[in-house]
C-alpha cells in the first residue's frame, strides 16, 4: 500500500471546522448534506419497518441501516435509503403509525426547534432554515398564511403509494408536535392531500380530529387557526431555542455522510479498533454479513481487509504520535501485539521509524 493513498483523509469522510454561521459556511454545509437524511429519521423507519414485519434480510439490503451506522448520531444517509424504507412499509395507515411511534425527541434537535419558540408559528418559522437537519433539500417544507398557519410538504417520492404514506406521516408528525408544544389537543381547520381518497380513511379522521380532509388537492398541507398558531407556548424557552439553533449549525457542520459503499464498513471497523478487537469476524457481525460476504464486498470495491485495517491504523498512528504518546501506548491503542509490531508496520507504511513522525 502506498502511503500517499493513506493521506487522503479520515476513513469516514468527516469534514471538520466548517462554520454554519455565515452564508459561505451554510453553502458549503448544504453541498455536503443535500441528498442525505438524518440518521434519527432512518432509525425511526427501521424500527417501524420491524414492527410492520419487514424481514431483516430486506432491511439489510438497504444501505446504511445496520446498527453500527444507526448508532452514529451525526451520520447522514442517502435519500435513496430513506425512500427504500418507505417503500417497504408503504400501506394504508402506515404513515400515521410512524408518527404515533415518534414522541418528542425522536428526531433530536429538530423536534426541539419546532416546539421551544414563543409561539407555534415562531417556532416553525425559526426552524424552517434548518429543515435539512431531518431530510434532503429536495423535500419541500413550506409555511404560509397571514393569519391561519399552513404547513405544506412535498416529497420527492415518485411512487404514488409511497408519496401518500410519506405525506400522511409528515402532516401527522406536525400535528403531534403542535399538540405537544401547546399542551392542548389542537384540531386543524383543514388537511389536504394530493393523493386520491382511499376507500376508507377513518383512521385519518381519528388522527387529525376532523372530517375536513380534502383529497386530490394541489398540495399536501395542514392548517392551524391563527389563535392556536400564535398563542404563547407553555414550554417556550427563548434561550433554549437560541441554543438549539446554534446546536443545529454545529450538527450540520459536523455531519458525516454515509454514501460511499465502504462508509458503513469503515465506521464498523473504526468501532472495532476502538474496542481493541479489529477482527474480520467482529466487523462482519456488526454489519450483519458473513465474513466471506464482507471480503467479497471489499473486493468489489477494489480493496481488501488488510488494506482497510492498515489505512485506519496508519491514520490513527499519525494522530497519536502527534499527541506525543509513546509507541508502546500507541501499539495498545491500535491492537498491535507490541510496539515492535507497530514500528515494523510504520516502516512498511512510510519507510521511516515512527519517531520521525512526531
Amino acid at each position: 500500500m502506498r502511503s500517499p493513498d493513506l493521506d487522503r483523509g479520515g476513513p469516514n469522510g468527516t469534514v471538520g471546522g466548517v462554520s454554519g454561521a455565515g452564508s459561505g459556511g451554510r453553502a458549503e454545509i448544504g453541498s455536503r448534506v443535500d441528498g442525505t437524511v438524518s440518521v434519527h429519521l432512518v432509525r425511526l423507519l427501521v424500527q417501524s419497518a420491524r414492527r410492520f414485519g419487514v424481514a431483516e434480510e430486506q432491511l439489510a439490503r438497504v444501505p446504511g441501516t445496520d446498527d453500527m451506522v444507526l448508532r452514529g448520531e451525526l451520520n447522514r444517509l442517502p435519500m435513496s435509503s430513506l425512500l427504500r424504507l418507505w417503500e417497504l412499509i408503504a400501506r394504508p395507515g402506515a404513515g400515521v403509525a410512524v408518527a404515533e411511534a415518534a414522541p418528542l425527541g425522536t428526531l433530536n434537535t429538530w423536534d426541539y426547534l419546532v416546539t421551544t419558540g414563543a409561539t407555534l408559528a415562531d417556532s416553525l418559522r425559526a426552524a424552517q432554515p434548518y429543515h435539512r437537519l431531518v431530510t434532503a433539500a429536495a423535500e419541500g417544507f413550506d409555511l404560509s398564511g397571514e393569519a391561519d398557519l399552513t404547513i405544506g410538504y412535498r416529497t420527492s417520492a415518485s411512487d404514488p403509494t409511497v408519496a401518500s404514506t410519506v405525506n400522511e406521516y409528515v402532516l401527522a408528525y406536525y400535528l403531534r408536535r403542535a399538540r405537544e408544544a401547546t399542551g392542548r389537543p389542537l384540531v386543524p381547520t383543514k388537511v389536504t392531500f394530493g393523493h386520491p381518497a382511499p376507500p376508507d380513511y377513518h383512521h385519518l379522521i381519528d388522527v387529525f380530529g376532523t372530517r375536513t380532509i380534502e383529497f386530490g388537492a394541489e398540495a399536501d398541507s395542514i392548517t392551524f387557526r391563527a389563535d392556536d398558531a400564535n398563542a404563547p407556548l407553555p414550554r417556550a424557552d427563548p434561550m433554549l431555542a437560541d441554543l438549539m439553533r446554534s446546536h443545529a449549525d454545529l450538527v450540520l457542520a459536523s455531519a458525516r455522510t454515509v454514501a460511499d459503499p465502504l462508509d458503513a464498513f469503515r465506521i464498523a471497523l473504526a468501532s472495532a479498533l476502538d474496542a481493541a478487537d479489529p477482527t474480520l469476524a467482529r466487523v462482519a457481525k456488526a454489519l450483519a454479513m458473513s465474513e466471506r460476504s464482507l471480503q467479497r464486498h471489499l473486493a468489489e470495491q477494489g480493496t481488501t481487509w488488510r488494506e482497510e485495517l492498515d489505512r485506519l491504523r496508519y491514520e490513527r498512528a499519525k494522530t497519536l504520535l502527534a499527541q506525543g504518546l509513546t509507541t508502546s501506548t500507541i501499539a495498545r491503542h491500535l491492537a498491535f501485539t507490541d510496539d515492535r509490531a507497530l514500528r515494523k508496520a510504520f516502516h512498511r507504511w512510510t519507510g521511516t521509524p515512527p519517531t520521525l513522525a512526531r
